[in-house]
């Protein structure tokens, strides 16, 4: 699998309890005397979940709601909702590609020891949370207005769809990326009822961020995707090409964040978070190399994590100043 998802292999402790399966018995449930407490639970589920890599797209969903906020308000309720929509289609995604993607993640020694296939989690349970998590979803973009509720489908069906579609083409890492890049325009849509060249040029910043080092996550699979016929661009193209395509991919993510302070007339403070947006990217792109692709994870993650952050942090600071 070749996605955000992809987290390091270290096994994780197991939770066992109702609807935790024990490890060593994955498919009878372990008994009464052992259940864990809720905090547990929720641990588990969180872990299965990676809600630490919400690092990624909620920044930028913040950042695209502060900037339709300019001149227009929003309220603490908007903000909640937004933050609820946000957790609840992330979770349904997640949720839903772990329940996929398990026959896949069992083959592969990398992924083996994530929670459905090493039988800590059921698939009960992890349907019932994706279900749970888009009903979420959904009740929250009903708050936010009509516009936000009618389009609410079709952005279930886009972050849903993406576990389908590594199974049958390279471009699954650009579809991955516009399924969180919309983030921002939903934010702006929540907040204006309508969409605005800003979080258009967002969407498009976030899409190739997005897109671009889920490539680099990719090449750490490729040999296991080409031998059971997953799709990407590592295993299509070979290592070095795709360390090409997703230096150009980061590329449009900087022109794209750019026309976002162009569009919006952001000022000084902005374009200082967006050169070190570019700093950050063109180290992540200089620790990873074709002779050397040892610390992919850290690109991966704590760089990417940064980005994010700087961004909003720009962004909310612009805001701020005026």
């Amino acid at each position: 699998m070749k996605d955000i998802t992809r987290e390091s292999t270290e096994a994780e402790e197991g939770t066992e309890g109702f609807g935790i399966q024990d490890p060593k018995s994955p498919s009878a449930p372990v008994s009464v005397s052992s259940s864990p407490s809720v905090l547990s639970v929720v641990a588990m589920f969180g872990r299965m979940v990676k809600f630490s890599h919400t690092v990624f797209a909620l920044p930028f969903a913040l950042a695209a709601t502060a900037l339709a906020a300019r001149g227009h308000g929003i309220t603490l309720v908007q903000v909640a909702a937004i933050l609820v929509a946000m957790a609840g289609v992330r979770t349904a995604a997640m949720g839903f590609n772990r329940i996929i993607d398990r026959r896949l993640d069992a083959k592969n020694p990398r992924t083996a020891g994530r929670e459905i296939p090493a039988g800590k989690v059921s698939v009960v349970s992890a349907a019932l949370l994706t279900a749970i998590s888009a009903i979420a979803f959904v009740a929250a973009a009903a708050s936010l207005g009509r516009l936000c509720l009618a389009l609410s489908p079709i952005v279930l069906g886009l972050v849903l769809g993406y576990s389908f579609t590594k199974r049958f083409t390279w471009l699954c890492h650009l579809f991955l990326g516009l399924a969180i890049g919309i983030a921002p325009a939903g934010a702006w849509i929540a907040v204006r009822g309508e969409l605005a060249a800003p979080a258009l040029w967002m969407v498009a910043a976030v899409t190739t961020w997005i897109g671009s080092f889920d490539i680099l996550y990719a090449l750490s699979d490729r040999e296991f995707d080409r031998s059971v016929g997953i799709h990407s661009i590592p295993a299509r193209f070979g290592v070095a090409a795709a360390l090409v395509i997703s230096a150009a991919l980061h590329f449009g993510t900087v022109v794209a964040l750019v026309a976002v302070g162009h569009s919006a007339g952001l000022g000084t403070i902005y374009y200082l978070g967006v050169a070190a947006v570019v700093a950050i990217l063109i180290y992540e792109h200089s620790i990873v190399r074709p002779s050397d692709l040892s610390r992919v994870d850290v690109a991966f993650f704590n760089l990417n994590g940064y980005v994010s952050l700087v961004y909003l942090a720009a962004t909310l600071a612009q805001v701020f100043v005026g």
